[in-house]
């Protein structure tokens, strides 16, 4: 249970840690947040037209039909398009979501102990292998897929699976085989 406690809470320490210096002082992600020197005159438009949520712009009403739907796809190819995510205030609550964030790193850990102390005398190899396979099904599946159909920019979160899933592999290399 010790090992299996530390682990979580030291290997979600490091996934922690990392994110923060990766969408910090690293800049990882600056391709996530272009700038636009325009941005006032799209946030006024966006404020006089959009409610708080998410959106596929141009998009078709949620009742349409196969028909009005093929229509806009035809219509829609080679025109500009645009996923928002607008919220219409700024708020910025960093103490939740830092406990928050550390909270799903420390299960995350923890999960992935959980199933390498299930593998008899597992090598140091095994663990730092499985936890880069761990990140790595995670962006695959999460940040790649977005990759994919929303033409984003995916490598810091690539960059992202493979230090901290990497680190924290060689930390629990050596701590769970003590």
């Amino acid at each position: 249970m010790k090992k299996l406690l530390i682990g979580g809470i030291v290997g979600g320490l490091i996934l922690f840690i990392w994110q923060f210096l990766s969408w910090s002082m690293l800049n990882v992600h600056a391709a996530n947040f272009t700038y636009t020197p325009n941005q006032q005159q799209v946030i006024d438009c966006l404020s006089a037209n959009l409610t708080d949520g998410e959106y596929f712009i141009p998009g078709v009403p949620p009742d349409a039909s196969s028909e009005e739907y093929a229509e806009y796809q035809k219509n829609a190819v080679g025109k500009p398009w645009a996923k928002v995510n607008y919220r219409s205030s700024f708020n910025v609550n960093m103490g939740m979501n830092m406990i928050r964030g550390f909270a799903m790193d420390f299960l995350a850990a923890l999960m992935l102990c959980w199933i390498l102390l299930k593998i008899p005398n597992v090598s140091f190899v095994d663990v730092l292998m499985s936890s880069l396979a761990v990140g790595l099904i995670g962006y695959f599946t999460g940040p790649y897929i977005n990759n994919v159909w929303f033409e984003t920019s995916s490598i810091g979160d690539l960059i992202d699976a493979l230090v901290s899933w990497g680190l924290t592999g060689a930390f629990l290399g050596w701590w769970l085989r003590r």
